[in-house]
């Protein structure tokens, strides 16, 4: 065992550690006593649920974690790698349809041993708690259409960026990176119109006060908006939620239609002024550069690890190829992948209450906003206590009573009355 693998066996385990122990730090935190901010809203027995709900995740997750960690440990060290690496030479594809071979076969093997899980998840825990509308037809054809997607989208990407790093020498990294962001930014493009309607329906929302206020209040930021969109949410989940995808006039703001019946017009203009708040702040531009600076500095660095014979002696193989060292290299990338994603985080957690706030400041409705998140948080059954720890590493949203309390701050700032 080299340098490379022993620093790779430490980030594993820290990684696993690190997460067990907020996991532990989370479920300590849990409160018997329903927050003040929910009292008179949340049953008690219902808030009980929650907190199994999140009981019965966490020790899910700590077997999915388990099992994942021992089946990587177990291929690493039984030399799976160069065994798989031995069969695919020897079918004699060449250098790129060999490399897509063998991605690809990691990857399905990782696919199919995750679906015990994901059945396990869906027909079992959810399902228990009341979450569950998808039927095993469902659950069949979204398995079948992300390995459509992946082969016809993810194939002709990956079989680029190997002929690159095959044959362009010095420049490969750049080349790939453009590559790569051209591909980003096209699907920013595509998947509101074309990727995502495969899963779900999308219905303009129908004519009426709803719409009415929504577009109003559109106008009002100067949002250009010719329509919103409900999604069939509940073919799948029982849960609720809104999202704001896309650029341009490919740009879409999307209601669950879980979350119609449940909140009052104000709130939902609320939720969806939040979601109209993040694109007039820039945040999904922003998301979108620092996504696509990430890649380019991952590609730079591949562009120096992607040949040393360390990395391939510390898996065990004989040969040298620009496909495994892709996926070494990942490895070898997560302590920085880790760090960057704590500050993504913590971007995004910030990002959210400036989404807050300006969706207070331009509907002048607090009250409307606090009710909306609070009846989320319930229909949900949301974590209403998380450890600091546990959001540090996980949330990409602030807790709720934190987002709660901002805005009242903002409200009593600007005096009790509602925000003009």
């Amino acid at each position: 065992m080299n340098a490379v693998a022993i620093i790779i066996l430490i980030t594993v385990f820290a990684d696993y550690i690190l997460h067990l122990a907020a996991d532990y730090l989370n479920l300590r935190s849990l409160k018997t006593d329903l927050p003040g901010a929910f009292r008179g809203l949340y049953d008690p027995d219902q808030y009980r649920k929650s907190q199994q709900y999140l009981l019965v995740n966490t020790r899910f997750g700590w077997v999915t974690g388990s099992f994942n960690l021992i089946v990587l440990l177990g291929f690493w060290f039984l030399k799976g790698f160069p065994a798989l690496d031995h069969w695919v030479r020897s079918l004699g594809l060449g250098p790129i349809l060999t490399g897509l071979v063998y991605t690809g076969a990691l990857m399905l093997l990782r696919a199919i041993l995750s679906i015990p899980f994901r059945i396990y998840d869906t027909f079992v825990i959810e399902e228990r708690f009341g979450f569950n509308k998808m039927t095993p037809q469902t659950f069949l054809l979204d398995l079948l259409k992300v390995f459509c997607l992946s082969v016809l989208l993810g194939g002709p990407l990956l079989a680029g960026v190997l002929a690159f790093f095959q044959y362009a020498g010095s420049n490969a990294w750049w080349y790939c990176w453009i590559a790569v962001s051209l591909f980003i930014l096209g699907i920013q493009f595509i998947a509101p119109t074309w990727i995502m309607p495969l899963f779900n329906k999308f219905t303009p929302l129908e004519e009426g006060e709803l719409k009415a206020a929504i577009l109003s209040y559109a106008r009002s930021i100067q949002f250009s908006l010719e329509n919103v969109f409900v999604m069939d949410g509940s073919k799948r989940s029982g849960k609720s939620n809104a999202f704001f995808t896309g650029f341009g006039r490919h740009k879409r703001i999307v209601l669950f239609d879980t979350l119609i019946g449940k909140h009052a017009i104000a709130e939902l203009v609320a939720v969806l002024a939040h979601e109209m708040g993040h694109y007039k702040k820039k945040h999904v531009l922003l998301a979108t550069l620092m996504g696509i600076a990430q890649v380019g500095v991952m590609f730079f660095l591949l562009s120096f690890f992607i040949s040393y014979q360390g990395l391939f002696d510390a898996f065990y193989m004989d040969n040298q190829s620009v496909y495994a060292g892709l996926i070494f290299f990942g490895m070898l990338y997560t302590p920085l992948e880790f760090f960057i994603g704590l500050f993504t985080r913590m971007l995004s957690r910030k990002n959210e209450y400036t989404a807050d706030r300006f969706a207070v400041e331009t509907t002048g409705n607090p009250s409307a906003m606090i009710d909306a998140l609070k009846k989320l948080s319930i229909h949900n059954l949301s974590n209403l206590t998380p450890h600091p720890f546990y959001v540090l590493l996980n949330y990409s949203h602030p807790p709720i009573l934190k987002r709660i309390q901002a805005i009242e701050d903002l409200q009593n700032a600007t005096g009790t009355r509602q925000l003009a």
